[in-house]
């Protein structure tokens, strides 16, 4: 069982769009999936290698989101379709 985690996105390359109406840029990477990873015992701020699906954690971007409380998601709410299933397994021990 992991008893503290570090979330991380998994980014989608960046894109440019450009809206010529508005005369607007906007460049950025947009979230692919949140995934969680445990938290270094030494460093608890940073993740282990691995994700608990098995990822590179070196491939990711860190979040601070932190849970409310107890029954709180362990991903940032406005992700919720995006939260890794495979590791949301791997946390509620299935």
């Amino acid at each position: 069982m992991v008893s503290a985690i570090v979330v991380l996105l998994e980014l989608e390359p960046a894109t440019e769009v450009v809206d010529a109406d508005v005369g607007e840029t906007d460049i950025g990477a947009r979230v692919r999936a949140v995934h969680a990873a445990a938290a270094d015992p030494e460093a608890p701020a940073d993740p282990l290698a691995r994700t608990l699906c098995g990822l590179d954690v070196d491939e990711l971007e860190p979040e601070s989101y932190t849970p409310a409380g107890p029954g709180a998601p362990w991903y940032p709410p406005e992700y919720r379709s995006r939260h890794c299933l495979d590791c949301d397994a791997a946390l509620s021990g299935v």
